[in-house]
């Protein structure tokens, strides 16, 4: 199958595919749709970025036209479940527009607004309905959904809900829907705890994978930064002075880092908006707003906005700390060079962060190339037998750099350049070379 015009699929299905520019299927799409308009469940692994919306939605869109009557009030034909807002809502708008000019209605029901007037919209019925799990929860506890009669069910991004601690809140939701279903379930990785869920939820399922796990986009440019921690800010600056019209994300750990961070670039002047667990819905979604239309350059992140987000033109995407999770390095950087654009990756790696950066690279199955500086050396544990005191170079708060620092902590790019003649190091341009913590640092 290499059309969507060879699927069988409705007419009035296939003309809203052309009117939105959906003329060939991605890969994901290609064979998992003809197994999914055939009834059979599907297990889809493919990274963000791959067209899994229209890979669930359209058989979903296809098999409803064929029913001929509305659903019952109260009731929902069939359940989209997200780990997400952002990702619920992109889904709930792809799926809108499919159905457009169809009496089908698609409904959206997320955490961060108010209950009442989505228990109101999901009374009369809901042909699909796209949900985070938590509020799923409440209004099922609230007795206002009967799952009793859902043909369709689809988990997207299913290791991230095992990533946010759904499990339970999964099984308690499955147990409320008839064994006699569809399932589809989408994963850009498969972790073991996923085999559990698969064999729970899926019935003799076709297996898709058309991207390995750990695979970055092939127009994605990767690059490291071995710099100190104190010195991050400043080279984070530097280069989104070097394309300050062009998008840029920008990933952290924390919610209350990543406020402070938006803060400091938007005072330094970069049009920069924040997206966290901190924020509420409605300053969620204008950021996102914001962002999608150009009116800010910089959107600084934690893992929220890591997955599945279709941000159109996003250039660079910064690891401005590494995440904990090797897999969610992948799916940051997944959010450039997207549908066959160029995007660059650059992460920035402290000394305590070369645990991190080893992980990813072995999940991935490379070695970033390095931009500046050179990979950090743990100096030996001090309660190792003849270890030293130290810790890792420059110590885990900030650590010094490299030679070929500025003075006033301007860092070189492309490998650090002369040295100060004055000795100033990279961790703050400190006369004679002195380290931040008083602690030497070696470097290999």
């Amino acid at each position: 199958m290499t059309e969507f015009s060879t699927m069988g699929l409705p007419e009035k299905l296939l003309t809203r595919l052309q009117d939105l520019g959906l003329n060939d299927p991605t890969p994901i799409q290609a064979r998992a749709i003809p197994h999914a308009l055939n009834g059979q469940d599907v297990l889809g692994l493919a990274q963000t970025g791959t067209g899994k919306t229209a890979a669930f939605g359209v058989p979903l869109i296809a098999q409803m036209m064929q029913y001929g009557r509305k659903p019952a009030a109260n009731t929902v034909r069939g359940l989209v479940l997200a780990p997400t807002r952002e990702l619920a809502n992109q889904i709930a708008a792809t799926l809108k527009g499919l159905t457009e000019n169809t009496p089908m209605k698609v409904g959206l029901v997320v955490g961060g607004v108010s209950i009442n007037p989505q228990i109101s919209r999901i009374a009369k019925g809901t042909d699909i309905l796209v949900a985070t799990p938590g509020r799923l929860i409440d209004i099922l506890d609230r007795g206002a959904l009967d799952l009793g009669s859902c043909d369709f069910l689809v988990l997207d991004e299913a290791d991230q809900m095992l990533d946010l601690g759904f499990i339970h809140t999964l099984r308690k939701i499955a147990a409320l829907l008839p064994a006699e279903r569809q399932t589809m379930l989408f994963s850009a990785t498969m972790p073991k705890q996923m085999n559990e869920i698969a064999n729970s939820y899926l019935q003799s399922p076709v297996r898709i994978e058309v991207s390995p796990p750990g695979k970055a986009a092939d127009k994605v440019t990767q690059s490291v930064h071995f710099i100190a921690k104190a010195e991050k800010l400043s080279l984070l600056k530097e280069l989104l002075a070097d394309h300050k019209d062009e998008r840029a994300l920008v990933f952290g750990r924390t919610k209350h880092g990543m406020e402070k961070l938006m803060k400091v670039l938007d005072k330094a002047g970069f049009a920069a908006a924040a997206i966290h667990g901190n924020k509420s819905q409605g300053q969620r979604e204008r950021a996102l707003a914001a962002f999608k239309s150009g009116d800010i350059k910089v959107l600084v992140a934690t893992d929220v906005a890591a997955r599945g987000l279709d941000i159109p033109d996003v250039k660079h995407v910064y690891n401005y700390e590494l995440p904990n999770v090797p897999d969610a390095y992948v799916h940051r950087i997944g959010r450039t060079a997207r549908a066959g654009k160029d995007g660059a990756a650059i992460a920035f790696c402290s000394p305590d962060e070369m645990d991190e950066l080893k992980a990813i690279q072995k999940v991935m199955k490379t070695t970033i190339p390095v931009a500046s500086g050179r990979a950090w050396e743990a100096l030996p544990d001090p309660a190792a037998p003849g270890g030293k005191p130290g810790g890792r170079p420059g110590g885990r708060r900030g650590g010094g750099g490299f030679g070929g620092g500025k003075p006033g902590g301007q860092r070189r790019r492309g490998g650090g350049g002369k040295g100060n003649p004055q000795g100033a190091s990279a961790g703050g341009g400190i006369p004679g070379g002195a380290q931040r913590g008083g602690q030497k640092q070696r470097a290999r």
